[in-house]
């Protein structure tokens, strides 16, 4: 990869950073090389490949942080930043780096062709196959946007908390499908969405993923709920299928096992340590080492090899998520998920690839073992608060079980509890474990995730919707 920042730069100017006491002194800079091509019914809507750089310079004294970024590279620029965040504390120098040590990340993600080297033409031909693969379908699509977009970012990380400091280079590589179907018939109008995506080359997208299927399978979505009832409301039994179902535990658990939250005493979950936080037969991890998944990276935006992080064994709470700052508040140390979006953010804890892991249930078992209730195969929006663990979840595709089977489809399911409540709740755990792929945002900005489970059933748990009585 091409030098963004020189070692001697570097050096420079975490001594111009460190003259104040900072007992720490970080540089992270960026290229970033994004692209994105979107067609709307067949036609090019848009193409956009812009090119960015910048760095963050980010202080910590003890439990204390400060942070400044640039878009200008240029030595005076830095030099000038570095002493306006180095302002932020009042004190005597510490060391001095004297030497930058360069260390060797390894790359976990193989790609054979890179994505920026495919032409647009071809990216559009893509795409085209999308929208009349969906368009096929029946009549009632009257309309389907597809678009591609990916990212090439190389990093430099300077960390320095002596006279030897560290440089980590890293690539980092993604894509992205985004299919939308609207299917219109008389007044009702429905619309369903599908996004693989993968920390991966051009041969995932079109060797591994079909992505004709994924559009026909998008526009049925969207004209099975234009025959949806309303979703009925009360406290029932919900299944909820491999895969994206995975966004639950991510939103309702994840966050807040995150030192973000726990470090400060603002999660539900801060002193859980050792204690039963969820049902017995519930294990959770995230794993930021997962070849070629989204989520996944070399190493954390603070240098430290990303790791294979248990949260949650049998029930019992066994870790957290901790980044740096976060890790100096618990006496714990950081673990390889400290993440940002991009140079104009300071990193923190985040997850990566977030999943509960596979029990021992046949998927179908739970579904004939379950008399009455929902089945909640994809979700929508949501949002929870990690201070108490509140949550509510609105279902994009959701079924009611009835006698064992899946029946018919409703629309306007939302779930609603706590995390505490919703882990305690789960009784069966299936053994088809499964990913999705999103964009988790927070205090460091917009990451890819990857979220997980098997097939999960909650026995109990709040339903929203205006479908009256589950009969």
């Amino acid at each position: 990869m091409s030098q963004i920042i020189s070692k001697k730069l570097a050096i420079d100017v975490m001594n111009a950073a460190l003259s104040t006491g900072a007992d720490y002194a970080e540089i992270y800079a960026e290229s970033s090389r994004p692209s994105s091509i979107s067609i709307d019914n067949g036609k090019v809507d848009s193409i956009s490949t812009p090119i960015s750089e910048g760095a963050g310079i980010r202080l910590l004294k003890g439990v204390k942080s400060a942070y400044g970024y640039t878009s200008d590279l240029s030595r005076k620029n830095l030099l000038a930043l570095a002493g306006k965040v180095a302002k932020s504390f009042e004190g005597e120098r510490l060391f001095e780096v004297k030497e930058i040590k360069k260390e060797r990340v390894k790359a976990i993600s193989p790609i054979e062709t890179h994505l920026n080297d495919v032409s647009a033409e071809e990216k559009i031909a893509y795409l085209k196959k999308a929208h009349e693969a969906a368009s096929s379908v029946d009549p009632r699509i009257v309309r389907v946007t597809a678009s591609f977009i990916s990212k090439y970012k190389t990093t430099q990380t300077f960390v320095a908390e002596n006279e030897i400091g560290h440089q980590y280079d890293n690539v980092e590589e993604r894509g992205r499908v985004g299919i939308v179907c609207i299917a219109k018939e008389g007044e009702k109008i429905e619309s369903a969405f599908t996004g693989p995506a993968r920390y991966a080359g051009w041969e995932w997208f079109t060797q591994t993923l079909n992505v004709e299927e994924e559009a026909k399978e998008t526009a049925k979505k969207a004209l099975m709920l234009l025959d949806a009832k309303e979703c009925p409301s009360g406290r029932f039994t919900v299944v909820v299928k491999n895969g994206w179902g995975g966004v639950l535990f991510h939103e309702a658990c994840g966050h807040s096992l995150e030192a973000t939250a726990t470090a400060k005493g603002l999660s539900v979950f801060s002193k859980s340590i050792g204690k039963q936080i969820a049902s017995p037969v519930v294990s959770a991890y995230d794993d930021g080492t997962l070849p070629n998944e989204w989520g996944s990276n070399n190493i954390d935006s603070e240098g430290h090899k990303t790791q294979k992080n248990q949260l949650i064994k049998d029930g019992i709470c066994v870790g957290f998520l901790v980044d740096k700052l976060g890790g100096r508040r618990l006496g714990m140390e950081p673990n390889g998920c400290s993440r940002r979006e991009d140079y104009s953010y300071a990193p923190t804890s985040r997850m990566s690839n977030t999943y509960i892991a596979p029990g021992k249930d046949d998927p179908e078992d739970i579904i004939k073992d379950t008399k009455l209730g929902i089945y909640v195969a994809n979700f929508g929006g949501g949002s929870v608060e990690p201070t108490t663990g509140e949550f509510n979840f609105s279902a994009s595709e959701a079924y009611i079980i009835r006698d064992g089977k899946i029946c018919e489809p409703v629309k306007g399911c939302t779930l609603i509890g706590t995390g505490a409540e919703v882990l305690m709740n789960i009784d069966r755990v299936g053994n088809d474990l499964a990913f999705g792929e999103g964009n988790c945002g927070s205090l460091s900005g917009s990451i890819p995730v990857d979220v997980g489970q098997p097939t999960v059933r909650i026995k109990e748990i709040t339903v929203g919707g205006r479908g009256g009585k589950l009969e």
